[in-house]
């Protein structure tokens, strides 16, 4: 399954026969509400680097890696919770029980769930979107004088 900015595509339909038996919703688009505004989000932070990046300023910069920290750990936050609530909340009238056991994919890595092994990794676009943070956070630090650091 792959996560875009407004879709989901995949084997969704294998996925969502398995995880009937256990008890788990079906994976649909209308159950992410983030995906009606993702891609403005996405937009503004693209626009303000693009600005600030215009502006040149190392203070500026230094505000938008922060507000660009914040909305990472907001999302990972974001993904966490759906996570837990899509894996502890199932169905009781669910073909296979088993008391105690919750399914709440792993946020990062792999996780065995009974007889199934499910892997959570970024694509493409946050393997572009780490390493461009780290650049962003370097070029904030390069040359700049002393005093600028201190401030």
């Amino acid at each position: 399954m792959k996560i875009w900015l407004s879709n989901i595509t995949g084997d969704i339909d294998i996925i969502n026969g398995l995880n009937h038996y256990i008890g788990m919703r079906h994976i649909t688009v209308a159950m992410f509400p983030e995906f009606d505004f993702l891609g403005y989000v996405v937009a503004f932070y693209i626009l303000l680097g693009l600005v600030i990046a215009a502006i040149g300023n190392r203070k500026v910069l230094f505000w938008y890696i922060i507000f660009t920290l914040f909305g990472g750990v907001f999302a990972m936050y974001d993904y966490y919770r759906w996570g837990f609530e899509y894996g502890h909340n199932l169905d009781e009238t669910a073909p296979i029980k088993v008391p105690g056991l919750s399914y709440q994919p792993p946020m990062i890595g792999h996780k065995r769930l009974l007889n199934f092994d499910a892997y959570s990794y970024p694509d493409i676009g946050g393997w572009i979107i780490i390493p461009d943070q780290g650049f962003a956070v370097l070029g904030s630090l390069v040359n700049a004088p002393v005093e600028t650091l201190r401030q």
